[in-house]
């Protein structure tokens, strides 16, 4: 490995995201917005001193500062002088809506949005997840979140089938919980570093020929008022039942250069390829993306194969992205102690909420990386992954955005809901800041079984 390859990629943006970040490395400095690198980031070595110093650690040393980190507490614990005690965690459904709604035994409220993969998955929130949470009190939520996975063996499903149901309760708490301090989700979990959040627009389209998947970019893009682009490259079998399918031959190869020419070097450019490579094809589209100035490299193998992570990371100077996938913080603390990566994206649907997410970035901050949460989707998923990067110090320069359409309506009284100067303001209400619609939440029924 060469000990500069990359090397730290700083948070002078932490202030607010309209300040880039920047990725050093021996070979140049190269921004992860894409743009021409900012002068004066790095020393001779090509490192933050922070950086040249933890880089001094081997990975065990590495492995043991990580494991500090996620011991430390991240809800505000101080902010409840009383025990809140949770009487009931419900699961609501209409049609294929899914709310989740807790309540304490003092009758304060919080209601979440579930993820719509939860309609797989409800018979684990009621037999695995629900029963855990009653009778706790919620100030405990950082051990709550720990031990449930220990509950009935749950760690034996793990992954989004133990992640979403889980994170579905933990939004519905913490929106309660924000309601009782009056004060946001992010207040509860953190300090608020981006009241404002810039967005990428996260685009597919790999399955169709290259002119049709250049006009639905073109499309996407004009829709929002956007800086930053993430496209897919390669081409895994999407709506498809051809297991033969490898899509139009060279197309990758023609998208990323042409894009740049389109958007020009205004616009940040991201590719992600949901593990579609094997490292050697990884490395060649990487070099692609690197001479095109593209801001990181999503996925580039398997999200699980680690060793063929870290021998792409290792070849290239493009900053390496994985994590949406995961569902272990032993599998972040070794990709982060063995420098196989510089971008951490944990799903905070996936991963089982926004607590377990904030210490991955915790982690990811502590040598000098940056985090950007991958967005599922789900009915407000946006508003979840908003306020989780508001109070993320090392958050990337844009965050995953997937539109404001969907089917939960609601009122936010703190922000128009859009994207200005390409960027949403987090709402500032108590909780997850804003008021579903009554009316709507009284269609929805009990899942019982």
């Amino acid at each position: 490995m060469k000990p500069t390859r990359r090397g730290f990629l700083s948070t002078a943006g932490a202030a607010g995201l309209a300040a880039p970040l920047v990725v050093a490395s021996a070979r140049g400095a190269q921004r992860t917005d894409g743009r021409s690198p900012t002068p004066g980031m790095r020393d001779a070595g090509g490192h933050t001193p922070k950086a040249r110093n933890s880089m001094a650690l081997d990975p065990e040393a590495r492995q043991v500062r990580l494991r500090e980190i996620l011991r430390q507490p991240v809800l505000k614990k101080e902010l409840f002088p009383k025990p809140v005690i949770i009487q009931s965690v419900e699961l609501l459904r209409w049609e294929n809506s899914f709310l989740c709604r807790v309540r304490s035994t003092e009758g304060a409220e919080g209601i979440s949005v579930a993820h719509d993969t939860i309609k797989r998955l409800y018979p684990l929130f009621l037999h695995n997840v629900q029963p855990f949470f009653l009778g706790k009190d919620a100030r405990e939520l950082d051990l709550i979140l720990d031990k449930v996975y220990i509950y009935g063996f749950n760690f034996r499903y793990n992954g989004i089938s133990l992640g979403i149901p889980l994170a579905t309760v933990e939004f519905a708490i913490l929106d309660m919980l924000g309601r009782i301090a009056g004060c946001s989700m992010g207040q509860l979990i953190g300090d608020i570093h981006h009241p404002e959040v810039a967005v990428y627009v996260a685009t597919e389209f790999r399955e169709l020929p290259l002119e049709e998947h250049v006009e639905r970019i073109r499309k996407a893009v004009a829709q929002y008022d956007a800086r930053a682009l993430k496209i897919k490259v390669g081409c895994l079998m999407f709506m498809t039942t051809n297991m033969y399918a490898t899509g139009p031959v060279g197309k990758t190869e023609r998208l990323i250069p042409l894009l740049r020419e389109i958007y020009g070097s205004d616009m940040a450019l991201y590719a992600d390829a949901n593990g579609y490579y094997d490292v050697d094809e990884a490395i060649r589209i990487g070099r692609l993306l690197e001479e095109n100035q593209y801001g990181y490299f999503e996925e580039p193998v398997m999200y699980d194969d680690f060793e063929a992570i870290k021998k792409v990371a290792d070849a290239l100077d493009i900053p390496i992205a994985n994590g949406e996938q995961d569902q272990s913080f032993v599998h972040f603390r070794w990709l982060i102690a063995n420098d196989g990566i510089e971008i951490v994206q944990p799903d905070s649907y996936y991963f089982g909420g926004m607590i377990r997410s904030v210490k991955v970035g915790r982690m990811a901050a502590e040598f000098g990386k940056q985090i950007v949460p991958h967005m599922s989707g789900g009915g407000l998923g946006f508003l979840y992954n908003i306020h989780l990067v508001s109070v993320l110090p090392n958050a990337g320069a844009h965050h995953e955005f997937k539109g404001l359409q969907t089917q939960v309506p609601f009122e936010c009284k703190t922000s128009p809901m859009k994207v200005v100067g390409g960027k949403i303001k987090v709402p500032t209400g108590p909780g997850l800041g804003v008021e579903i619609d009554p009316d709507f939440m009284k269609k929805h029924r009990l899942v019982t079984a």
